[in-house]
């Protein structure tokens, strides 16, 4: 067990590495942290939005029944982020094994003593530790606009909501990397993954129009409608499977992938 851990650790360290040395890796970041940031501004001083609206109402006098406008703040910010790294990861995505491919490399993996499960939780772990990185600086202003809020926002709904924001990461960066594994060219495994996270997206509103335990069946598998769950503070344990079921297919499926280039190469 050292061993897998001492090798999941030097593919992760050779990953993060990777990425913090690329320069695609830091545009995608910049976009990233310029878009978030737009947004998080524009629902804090949009005239229509829920603080001014709120304002409004107390200095008018209108009686209305009390609103957590932290927690309405909060969701309303993550609930846009979510939809955002829908169209941001894949690009993290792509190269995690098409770059291989491309460059003979992936030969090298294939028929390495290192067991293909291990090389796919340690390139998971690097780029999932790179988003990670990506989101630090919406803690940072994030917790500067919510620290003045009376009552305070209870720590766990935000640590429970940016956790959900990891957690569909992870699930999207592991089925992206199992189709980066497919091909070698970076922009089709990009394409591809992007696809299938608008799949994952709508395949909830398509649901809604299924009546009965299989339109239920079929909107659970949404990544966005279990990511809600968790941004509005639903600790719901069918949301954290469902997650885990994803995170775990796709290191399964790039496993045998690359299991069956193993077996072309013998």
């Amino acid at each position: 067990m050292g061993v897998v851990i001492a090798n999941i650790l030097a593919i992760f360290r050779k990953e993060l590495q990777g990425y913090f040395g690329s320069p695609l890796a830091y545009l995608v970041a910049s976009i990233f942290w310029l878009l978030s940031g737009f947004f998080f501004v524009a629902i804090l001083l949009s005239p229509d939005g829920i603080i001014q609206q709120v304002a409004q109402r107390d200095q008018m006098g209108v009686p209305a029944p009390p609103l957590d406008v932290a927690y309405e703040f909060l969701n309303a910010f993550l609930g846009f982020l979510g939809p955002l790294t829908l169209f941001v990861l894949p690009v993290l995505s792509m190269g995690l094994y098409a770059e291989e491919r491309k460059y003979g490399t992936l030969e090298l993996l294939a028929t390495s003593p290192i067991t293909n499960w291990v090389v796919a939780v340690g390139k998971l772990l690097g780029v999932l530790a790179f988003f990670t990185f990506m989101i630090l600086p919406l803690l940072v202003y994030e917790a500067i606009a919510l620290s003045s809020t009376n009552p305070p926002l209870a720590p766990a709904v935000p640590l429970l909501a940016h956790a959900g924001l990891i957690l569909l990461a992870a699930s999207i960066l592991s089925l992206g990397m199992f189709i980066s594994s497919l091909t070698d060219s970076t922009i089709v495994a990009a394409f591809i993954t992007f696809g299938l996270n608008i799949f994952l997206w709508v395949i909830g509103w398509v649901a809604q129009s299924v009546k009965g335990p299989i339109g239920e069946a079929i909107g659970h598998l949404s990544l966005l409608e279990n990511y809600n769950n968790l941004v509005r503070g639903i600790l719901d344990p069918s949301s954290l499977i469902l997650f885990a079921s994803y995170i775990i297919l796709g290191i399964f499926l790039t496993a045998q992938s690359i299991d069956a280039l193993r077996f072309q190469r013998t």
